[in-house]
């Protein structure tokens, strides 16, 4: 061994052993047997498939394992629907929220239609011997000037109308034509409240003629 060994601690050639010859004679023994197959024990399919290690598909439903019987579904029970007398009308209200929303909507789409057609018909008088375009402009111009103010102006009357409506039903316990009536009145009076006596009672005649009408007929059909 040198002195350059000695230093690094690196063993020499000379003093490394060699594999005995026992070692390599007797190599591990591991073999591997597989145990015979037996057409017998075999199991097919079905059993198989209905094995407990085998899933059921019934509980891969995101419903599984709830009772039917105790869930609650969203459903507009008849308790909630309005009972007062004379309160049914087209569509079912649940009060008077329903009834704003319903009548609004309706008054402001046939009062828009109704203005619309009253824009077309004076646009068309006012531009007639006018070439195309400025015949259309003028119609257009007409169209967009009544058919909102009209569908506007209905839907206050209607808001404020069915706010007393309900109001006066609600007091009284019943819904019936002296109800529209009055509401009507109240309502025409109010919308033009700025304007002076005499148009405050001019409108409210209208709007209260209207309403009875409207209640005759619904109690006809209803």
């Amino acid at each position: 061994m040198s002195i350059w060994d000695r230093i690094t601690g690196k063993k020499s050639s000379s003093q490394t052993t060699a594999p005995t010859s026992s070692s390599v004679a007797n190599p591990p023994n591991d073999t591997f047997q597989s145990t015979p197959f037996n057409p017998s024990e075999a199991q097919d399919v079905s059993s198989f498939l209905s094995g407990p290690s085998f899933a059921d598909p019934s509980q891969l439903h995101p419903l599984a394992g709830l009772n039917q019987q105790t869930l609650d579904y969203l459903s507009l029970e008849d308790s909630a629907i309005s009972d007062l007398p004379g309160g049914q009308s087209a569509l079912p209200s649940r009060g008077w929220s329903d009834d704003l929303c319903y009548g609004t909507g309706v008054t402001y789409l046939t009062a828009l239609t109704l203005g619309g057609a009253w824009g077309m018909q004076e646009g068309l008088r006012r531009s007639n011997g006018q070439p195309p375009k400025l015949r259309l402009n003028s119609v257009l111009n007409a169209v967009t000037r009544r058919g909102p103010f009209l569908g506007n102006s209905a839907a206050v009357i209607a808001m404020v109308y069915n706010c007393f409506n309900s109001f006066i039903g609600n007091i009284r316990g019943k819904h019936d034509s002296v109800n529209s009536v009055l509401a009507g009145a109240l309502s025409g009076m109010i919308f033009k409240s700025t304007r002076g006596i005499r148009p405050m009672m001019i409108s409210g005649g209208i709007v209260a003629s209207v309403a009875g009408a409207w209640a005759v007929t619904r109690k006809a059909l209803f």
